[in-house]
């Protein structure tokens, strides 16, 4: 017997129930708030992986060469072909430019609680100009997104990297001599983090301070002790998220997201019910489009992981409202089956979701069918009430039938 490849997952017909529904309510929450979809191909050229995150990432990448002899691969993740799509096509768009996406991305990893080697993600971008609204505006529908799927625990976390970019500059540490640093912060790897900054000629005075700094967390006024632009930044942001309404929020300097190219908000999401695994979205303010040969334009978004997401709305008890058949048709007999196929395709027409026997079964097998479906009603063609122009209809629910003119079947129904 042939199995799926690891790290892969078949779904029921329930699971995609389950997941098609949230899938819409995040395209739905995304266009209320001005967002516009866009689809980028499967798989890329992998150069534009390791321009964005460096060569290291082809060890976690599905990448090959083609038939023409072309290094290619399965995207990790979206944000980088979305501003790719961006400098090829898109730079003419007004600004600012409201993307969002959805769709599976590939990563060769080992697989565990969470984790998969074909995961999903759902994204958002806005290319505009670095301002608190943009950033607001992209925590906003993050948030937004999560409070309408039904999630309760889940905390949202803000930093700024250019208050700890700042920090380091400050110590006479240049910007390509931070990213390392920077990477084992965003680890919370202290003890790596500590000969990296004494390697660069850091005091211990110093070394300390940016350890205790990325170590604040709580509301807004945590920072007050701080000074330069982006606390300033950081304090518009969240006067702009607290119009908005937002809960669940906190300052959190150790979100660092160790990549050179975010360049101030960053912003992450934790589900607490997950576990170790307990991110569920993270995102900020960068800069790609230069690397891709672009203009430099700033842009903020984030990407929701869509698998942890359900996991973690499963683990709170979360469920969406399943989809149920509205008609199920059964003919009682061969005699009135060609009336069957035409009722059926009256109320499909009408956008009524309907059903009908495939397989000859007696009545008695389909209504056990119906019932193990869901259907919501059994329409019963019969020969008898067929010279009447009318059907028998039972509720599955409350076992109540009703004689129904076929003239009137989709108004009740409806």
């Amino acid at each position: 017997m042939i199995q799926r490849p690891r790290g892969t997952r078949d779904f029921t017909p329930e699971e995609m129930e389950t997941r098609r529904s949230y899938e819409s309510m995040m395209r739905s929450v995304s266009m209320s708030h001005g967002f516009r979809e866009v689809q980028t191909p499967i798989f890329e050229h992998t150069e534009l992986f390791t321009t964005k995150s460096g060569p290291g990432i082809v060890e976690e990448m599905y990448a090959f060469k083609d038939k023409g002899d072309r290094e290619i691969c399965l995207r990790p993740e979206l944000t980088a072909s979305v501003i790719r799509f961006f400098v090829n096509d898109l730079t003419n768009y007004p600004r600012p430019l409201k993307l969002f996406y959805f769709g599976p991305c590939f990563r060769y990893e080992r697989p565990q609680a969470g984790r998969y080697r074909e995961f999903y993600q759902f994204g958002a971008e806005i290319i505009g100009s670095p301002t608190p609204e943009m950033d607001a505006e992209v925590i906003g529908l993050a948030a937004s997104i999560l409070e309408r799927t039904g999630l309760i625990d889940y905390k949202i976390r803000v930093g700024h990297i250019g208050l700890l970019k700042g920090m380091l500059k400050d110590a006479g540490v240049e910007d390509d001599r931070a990213l390392p640093i920077l990477q084992k912060l965003d680890k919370k790897n202290y003890d790596e983090a500590r000969p990296l900054m004494e390697s660069v000629g850091m005091g211990r005075e110093d070394i300390e301070k940016v350890i205790a700094t990325t170590k604040v967390t709580g509301p807004i006024s945590v920072l007050k002790d701080y000074e330069g632009e982006a606390r300033g930044y950081l304090e518009e942001v969240f006067e702009i998220l607290g119009h908005y309404g937002l809960k669940n929020l906190e300052v959190d300097m150790g979100v660092v997201r160790g990549l050179a190219y975010y360049t101030g908000i960053v912003f992450e999401v934790d589900a607490p019910k997950l576990g170790a695994e307990k991110q569920i979205c993270g995102g900020g303010s960068y800069s790609l489009s230069e690397l891709f040969g672009g203009e430099k334009v700033f842009s903020s978004g984030f990407a929701i992981g869509f698998d942890r997401t359900l996991i973690a709305l499963e683990k709170e008890g979360v469920k969406p409202k399943r989809f149920r058949m509205k008609a199920y048709v059964v003919p009682v007999s061969d005699n009135v089956r060609s009336k069957a196929y035409e009722i059926t395709a009256l109320l499909r027409r009408a956008g009524i979701s309907a059903d009908m026997d495939l397989m000859r079964r007696n009545l008695a097998k389909n209504f056990k069918y119906a019932d193990a479906i869901g259907v919501e009603n059994v329409v019963i063609v019969g020969e008898k009430e067929m010279t009447s122009g009318a059907v028998n209809v039972r509720n599955m629910a409350s076992g109540e039938q009703k004689l129904v003119k076929i003239d009137d079947l989709v108004s009740y129904l409806a």
